[in-house]
């Protein structure tokens, strides 16, 4: 079966928890919305942070709302620049993942973990699931569609109240494909 979905492309980005935000940009300190992006709720942020490694710094912008832990995504390309050995894992699942100095307006700290290259995955709404047959943890791929046309293999379906009908992936694999935000891919399976 296969059916199209809007495609988002993930560039590098911090989600903050509320004690690291208290440190790098003040105590009781909010995210101010700059733009909305695809999942309801969440939101570009005006706010950013630098990460420094011993390779150099990178800007993050941080993406709200707040979480429970503090979670950087990169690229494969911002890692390796970044010196860092970040692994391919599922948003959330931090444990044993790189970590770096993050540096704000207020303060700074060394995340010991958190830093790692968030795997493609695929958001749907609970109606969109049923619809296809499909249930949260589900592994399907993404036809791309173009002139550098590739299929992605081993895709994570997330499906819930939470999510929206999107995929995931980052500007690597974007550039892969030679694909943007807002273009359209087949889910397959």
């Amino acid at each position: 079966m296969s059916f199209p979905l809007v495609l988002g492309v993930s560039a590098r980005h911090a989600h903050l928890c509320r004690e690291h935000m208290d440190i790098l940009f003040g105590k009781g300190s909010e995210l101010h919305i700059k733009k909305a992006i695809g999942q309801p709720g969440q939101f570009a942020s005006e706010e950013q942070i630098q990460m420094i490694t011993a390779k150099g710094k990178m800007t993050l912008r941080i993406i709200g709302p707040l979480r429970p832990e503090t979670q950087i995504e990169l690229s494969a390309t911002d890692a390796r620049n970044a010196g860092l050995k970040a692994p391919i894992r599922n948003s959330g699942d931090i444990g044993g993942s790189a970590g770096a100095k993050l540096v704000g307006p207020a303060g700074e700290l060394e995340l010991k973990e958190g830093i790692i290259i968030a795997a493609r995955h695929v958001h749907l709404y609970p109606e969109s699931a049923e619809k296809y047959g499909l249930k949260d943890g589900d592994i399907v791929d993404i036809v791309t569609r173009g002139d550098r046309a590739l299929t992605l293999h081993n895709v994570l379906v997330r499906a819930g109240k939470v999510h929206a009908d999107e995929v995931h992936i980052d500007t690597d694999e974007a550039n892969a494909c030679n694909l943007s935000s807002g273009d359209m891919v087949d889910i397959d399976w």
